[in-house]
């Protein structure tokens, strides 16, 4: 058959710019189409003014340091139109570095929705049907918010960068990382921060730093609630009224829900395509990432599996590899470094002391203490080093770290555990003194054994 193009991608997000753009210098010709802006969530959304928010965030405990330190400062007010004004140009300019890479690279971009009407056609909004050899769906996830009396009334993460003002007060509703890094965000800018979740938060990571990073979150002002559940949310004259299932009841300027994303596969057209999809409405893939349709594929968080940006451009540049570039390589998932910026921040990779102890033949070693800055500033604020061992290969099979910049120090442990690493491999690296980092390689005696 004869195509328009050899590869059409649906998304504009991360994954699949790369997989466009990689995929072009193999030789295909490649469209994409985007409904509202290049870049995607990490971009547009997510991660990278959610990151600048962070560094706006943490301006007043470094000022309140530096006093601790002998210098005269104050914080002021802090301006958010005109930050906000900032970071908006900030967007621009990204949304046109990806927009520029991908028509450098070739790839004809179609600023409008499309949808799978076929294992081999797509039609875009204004109803022009278009062939394709190939189709990569990388529409990524959105924001879930459950169905109550009033959800109307609430706000997502999507919605946080484009406020006018910041409320007095907010209740975030969530206890993933998305919820913790927002209640730190706000907190520090002024808000002030209440914060609901019908079970512990950041279930699934590692108790132990999960458990410190929820005390300095209170510490610092954050008013955590768990087993909480909203029944209703009702708006009066001047806030909204709050009321949750054990009677609990509060009023708040803002809510916003973080409760979680789901894959953004509604109405796309792939089940009338045949394609499988999975009962959160993810795209069912393969170490490949293509579906039961073969001339269909996803990457990226519409599929569900492990849902980070670096994943997701992973995961496109294997795809494009594999079908364009004579290069067959499946994605790796194995060992991926993560950060949650929360305050102080957290790193991790591997397994949690909690897996080890399921499965057993492990040792733990774990370093608590005040770092060098925060205990000469009179703060008590306390960081976390934890490696887990495996007893018998003495591998290093997790890392967990809750520290000022523990997103950077994880990003090269990773490095050495994707690698193999061994316990005695990190002991005989020399420390850097003084360092936090140096902790990592001076424990000696375990901790914990399973």
């Amino acid at each position: 058959m004869s195509f328009d193009y050899d590869l059409f991608v649906i998304g504009g997000g991360s994954g699949g710019v790369r997989a466009a753009r990689i995929s072009a210098g193999h030789g295909a010709r490649v469209a994409l189409a985007e409904e509202y802006r290049m870049g995607g969530t990490c971009v547009i959304r997510g991660c990278v003014p959610k990151k600048l928010m962070v560094f706006a965030s943490t301006a007043p405990a470094a000022i309140e340091e530096a006093r601790a330190y002998g210098w005269s400062a104050d914080a002021g007010q802090f301006d958010w139109p005109g930050f906000r004004g900032k970071l908006d140009a900030e967007l621009d300019r990204l949304e046109a570095i990806y927009r520029r890479g991908q028509e450098n690279a070739g790839v004809k971009v179609f600023d409008q929705r499309a949808t799978v009407s076929g294992p081999h056609e797509v039609t875009l909004a204004d109803g022009t049907k278009i062939t394709t050899k190939h189709i990569l769906v990388a529409v990524g996830g959105r924001p879930f918010v459950p169905e109550f009396p009033g959800c109307d009334l609430v706000m997502t993460s999507n919605d946080i960068f484009k406020l006018d003002t910041l409320p007095e007060r907010i209740l975030i509703v969530g206890g993933g990382y998305i919820a913790c890094e927002f209640a730190c965000i706000l907190n520090g800018l002024g808000v002030q921060v209440t914060q609901y979740n019908r079970s512990p938060l950041l279930r699934g990571f590692d108790g132990e730093a999960r458990d410190l990073i929820v005390d300095q979150m209170q510490a610092s002002g954050i008013e955590i609630h768990t087993h909480v559940v909203i029944t209703e949310i009702e708006k009066t004259e001047n806030c909204l009224k709050v009321t949750c299932g054990d009677g609990r009841e509060d009023e708040f300027d803002a809510v916003l829900y973080a409760t979680g994303r789901t894959p953004n596969t509604e109405g796309l057209g792939l089940e009338a395509a045949g394609v499988e999809l999975g009962e959160r409405g993810e795209v069912m893939v393969d170490q490949w990432s293509q579906t039961n349709v073969p001339s269909i594929f996803a990457v990226g968080d519409v599929t569900d599996r492990i849902n980070l940006t670096p994943v997701a451009i992973r995961e496109g540049h294997a795809f494009a590899d594999t079908v364009f570039g004579a290069n067959a390589r499946p994605s790796d998932h194995e060992l991926v470094a993560s950060a949650v910026f929360t305050q102080p921040e957290f790193g991790t990779v591997g397994i949690t002391e909690e897996e080890a102890e399921e499965h057993g033949n492990a040792e733990v070693y774990v370093s608590s203490f005040r770092p060098m800055r925060s205990s000469f500033a009179g703060s008590d604020a306390r960081v976390l080093m934890k490696l887990i061992v495996c007893r018998e290969t003495r591998r290093v099979l997790g890392c967990h770290i809750v520290a000022p910049e523990a997103g950077e120090l994880i990003q090269m442990v990773g490095i050495a555990v994707k690698m193999g690493a061994t316990k005695e491999q990190f002991d005989a690296t020399c420390a850097v003194h003084p360092t936090m980092g140096e902790e990592l390689v001076t424990m000696r005696n375990p901790v914990r054994h399973y």
